[in-house]
């Protein structure tokens, strides 16, 4: 789907803010005639060329280097120049302005990378993961974004592609010869590489699941009593004072948020007022926030205090707590059992702690990565977000509809259809214009 004679689009592709280096990037026809006028000659291709950036009179605006990329050996598959100077946010302004006079127009945000994919040079997974490169807060974060801008993920989804072909053609020779008897053969074929499918699909929904971790993060909040140590906790987790803590129960009032990183996994942990009954209206807020963000949390902590154990009212707050949600349930205050055995908690997962001495963070750690869905793996998962994951369910929800259809060769095949549909759109294969847009325009200018 290559863009048949692209117009000039340059945009600065460096960081806002002031730099040791400042790039200005064009690409589209009409290079040479630009070049000409910026540098006074078109560079030689994929050379480091050092000169004179000049204006309109022919005066020097800045000194650096020229490279240029011509189509298709370039990031957009077009006519590529990057004139890299001086990066001060005046210079820039210059150079860029001196670009669009020469008849280029200002990029708009994402479309260097729209224009790879419509030139073939990255599929839509790949052109998404640019942006989540350049997003990841975490080196794993980087790691999995790079895994998927080198073709891994979708390298993944071909496989599948590829496999359901082979299946739909197999069941397509069926439905054309009906009058032919199917042979033992062809069935037991289907149904092998149906499982088959489906089985790698599974394994490839949840590798995208670690890599939508590591992309989103995770939300845990921590709930119960007041005084039971919630912004203590908070505050060994993070390792700073984010959170007043006080002997006066009902100090936090509003929800605190304070995001870690375990094992380079984002972990976006919430400190919450005090559950119960109270006549200030303040606290009575900050309560009812903390319910609100409950219910859009991925993980609960429910802390409760050793010396007590579970209360009637850690009973009730339990008992209100989003059922559809995973919890668990922390034990605060171990140091004051002298070796004493944490006292049991019910039957949701616990874990003893002390966010006073430290004790027992580090296995909290690890079941928080538990719990939120987080395993180590040794090939490492790489970068997905919402849509692939909805994309990769919707195709496995049209495979398991299908071994239901077994018997029933049309809709067999539909279903078959409808999952291939579906793993194209990750790609880009079936992509609508408006989604397109959506994606590009959350990238910045330059890229």
């Amino acid at each position: 789907m290559r863009l048949p004679n692209a117009d000039t689009i340059a945009a600065i592709a460096t960081a806002q803010g002031r730099g040791g280096v400042g790039v200005v990037r064009i690409s589209g026809r009409g290079i040479e005639d630009l070049a000409s006028g910026v540098l006074g000659k078109l560079p030689v291709p994929r050379r480091a060329t050092y000169g004179d950036f000049l204006d309109q009179n022919g005066e020097t605006l800045d000194q650096g280097i020229a490279l240029y990329f011509p189509a298709p050996h370039s990031y957009t598959g077009e006519d590529v120049l990057e004139l890299q100077g001086h990066g001060g946010p005046a210079v820039l302004q210059l150079l860029l302005q001196r670009c669009l006079d020469l008849g280029a127009r200002l990029a708009q945000p994402g479309e260097f990378t729209r224009r790879a994919y419509l030139n073939d040079k990255l599929d839509l997974a790949q052109a998404e993961s640019v942006a989540d490169l350049i997003e990841a807060n975490t080196a794993q974060a980087a790691r999995s974004a790079m895994r998927s801008l080198r073709g891994e993920f979708s390298a993944e989804i071909h496989g599948l592609v590829d496999e359901l072909i082979h299946l739909r053609m197999l069941v397509e020779a069926m439905l054309d010869f009906p009058e032919e008897e199917v042979d033992s053969g062809d069935i037991t074929q289907r149904d092998a590489l149906l499982k088959d499918i489906l089985q790698k699909l599974q394994h490839t929904l949840d590798t995208a699941k670690q890599g939508s971790l590591l992309r989103e993060g995770a939300h845990i909040v921590i709930a119960g009593q007041p005084n039971v140590g919630k912004s203590s906790l908070l505050n060994r987790l993070s390792g700073e004072e984010v959170a007043l803590v006080s002997d006066i129960p009902g100090t936090t009032r509003d929800v605190i948020r304070q995001t870690i990183q375990i094992r380079g996994v984002q972990l976006h942990v919430m400190d919450t007022a005090g559950l119960r009954e109270t006549q200030d209206e303040v606290e009575s807020m900050g309560i009812a926030r903390t319910h609100h963000t409950l219910h859009r949390a991925d993980l609960i902590l429910l802390l409760l205090d050793a010396s007590r154990g579970m209360t009637p009212a850690d009973e009730a707050i339990l008992a209100g707590l989003p059922t559809d949600i995973p919890r668990l349930l922390v034990i605060n205050k171990a140091d004051l059992l002298s070796g004493a055995a944490v006292p049991a908690a019910g039957t949701d997962p616990s874990i003893g702690v002390s966010a006073k001495t430290g004790a027992g963070m580090e296995e909290l750690r690890g079941k928080l990565l538990e719990m939120v869905g987080w395993r180590d793996q040794e090939s490492g998962a790489f970068m997905a977000r919402e849509r692939h994951l909805r994309a990769l369910s919707i195709a496995e929800n049209h495979l398991v509809q299908a071994q239901a259809l077994l018997i029933r060769a049309e809709l067999f095949a539909e279903e078959l259809r409808l999952a291939q549909r579906a793993l194209g759109e990750i790609t880009g294969e079936f992509s609508p214009d408006d989604l397109l847009g959506e994606i590009f325009a959350r990238f910045c200018i330059g890229k």
